[in-house]
């Protein structure tokens, strides 16, 4: 079997390659090596979400030390260096001299001497150095260098948000996220529930304002009992917010458009208490499948799970008296949970709002008069959010806002320092009868 750094190395090479989410990719890894130990899988994790988080600041230090551009180095040598500056700065149980032998080892097991020369060269100036991070020139060069976050993306939430809440974004976006937990109200108590985890030993924290959500601390959800039950899933807050502010009742008809892996169904189902019909569409067939197995799970009835295209209007689908509509997007509220999200370009988040647009106006076809659609989006850009709900607004005369929930506004960003939330933005509209 091969070592911890050895796969973290082969998997940051791949990502790098295929452009594949992080998540995905690391949870794919784990499932081919199943006979890794809790403690090196927690290893390689720490390791590769890590060096993903922090590669500005990574490639920050590599230009300190390296005559060629980072970009222009190959990239098995860019891997090595990044693993090893992370170590070196961020991960205290691993001792520097294990950190340069093995990121130099990773280059010298393919016989590429000379490489692994540079390797190392550069990474014991950096520890004779003091192992310190450059300052930047100024502010923004800081900032970007500290949270390892493109300039661009600083200047665009400094501008749209302010100063205290881009400075808030950026430190969330290095946290870990929560592992929230909703329970299923539908087929089990409460008590059912709290005392399954509780022989599961299940470390959880209860939230707030949120009875039937609680984060889980530690351990991992798929080895609880309770959830091999379908006694509970995984949501995030936010999502919650999103899904309740549909405010569907039992017996109603929902369409959720871009529904997998089908979170935002299941919360809804629940609240409906799993009379009347949700049909939760995906595009992708696989995704698809994702939903009906959760629904499955949980026992929830009223969820269907189905193959349709958002941005092209279906006669197959019914009309409904809500719609929810969590259009594709940018990602920038979850970069906790995939850090590379925060290197995409500007031009492919510019990409996105004629899309949304498209599935939002779309979707309002589905809805029937008196009907509420909510619009949302797990970003925080305002022209994927704030200024596709104006675009609709000025475009559909039936349309009027409507106050979520628990706010005193038609529209609500969530920054992520709220309890923990996701960064989110939910928008709800009606069709005049």
């Amino acid at each position: 079997m091969k070592a911890p750094r050895e796969l973290c190395f082969e998997l940051l090479l791949e990502t790098e390659r295929s452009k594949s989410y992080s998540n995905i990719a690391l949870d794919n890894a784990l499932r081919r090596n199943s006979g890794l130990d809790a403690r090196d899988k927690r290893f390689i994790t720490a390791l590769y979400y890590g060096t993903i988080e922090r590669m500005l600041t990574l490639d920050a230090v590599i230009s300190l030390y390296s005559k060629r551009p980072t970009a222009s180095l190959s990239p098995d040598v860019r891997a090595a260096l990044r693993m090893g500056i992370y170590q070196l700065l961020y991960m205290d149980s691993v001792p520097d001299s294990a950190a340069v032998n093995e990121s130099v080892g990773l280059l010298k097991r393919d016989k590429k001497i000379g490489a692994s020369g540079f390797v190392n060269a550069v990474l014991r100036s950096f520890i004779r150095d003091g192992k310190r991070l450059p300052t930047g020139r100024t502010r923004l060069e800081r900032l970007s260098i500290e949270y390892s976050c493109p300039q661009w993306l600083i200047k665009s939430w400094t501008r749209e948000y302010g100063e205290a809440a881009a400075a808030s974004i950026l430190s969330s976006s290095l946290e870990s996220p929560p592992v929230t937990l909703r329970l299923n109200s539908c087929r089990f108590s409460r008590e059912e529930i709290l005392s399954c985890l509780e022989l599961d030993g299940a470390d959880i924290e209860e939230i707030p304002g949120f009875p039937d959500s609680y984060n889980l601390r530690s351990g991992s959800i798929e080895e609880l009992s309770a959830y091999k039950k379908g006694m509970l899933y995984v949501q995030d807050l936010s999502s919650q917010i999103a899904a309740l502010s549909l405010e569907a009742l039992p017996g109603q008809t929902v369409i959720d458009v871009c529904a997998a892996p089908g979170g935002k169904s299941f919360t809804v189902a629940q609240h409906m208490k799993d009379s009347g019909r949700i049909y939760s569409y995906d595009i992708h067939k696989g995704r698809v499948g994702l939903i009906a197995e959760g629904a499955k799970r949980l026992g929830l009835k009223s969820v269907t799970a189905g193959l349709n295209d958002a941005s092209v209007y279906s006669c197959d689908i019914p009309m409904a008296d809500r719609v929810l509509c969590d259009v594709p997007c940018s990602g920038l509220g979850v970069i906790r949970r995939k850090p590379e999200i925060k290197y995409q370009s500007p031009e492919e988040a510019d990409s996105l709002p004629e899309l949304q647009y498209k599935i939002a106006a779309t979707s309002l076809g589905y809805l029937k008069p008196g009907g509420i659609m909510i619009y949302s989006t797990c970003t925080l850009r305002r022209c994927e959010n704030d200024n596709i709900v104006k675009r609709l607004l000025d475009e559909y005369s039936e349309l009027e806002p409507e106050n979520i929930p628990g706010y005193s506004s038609p529209t609500v960003t969530i920054i992520p320092e709220q309890q923990g939330k996701d960064g989110f933005f939910i928008a709800r509209l009606r069709k005049r009868g």
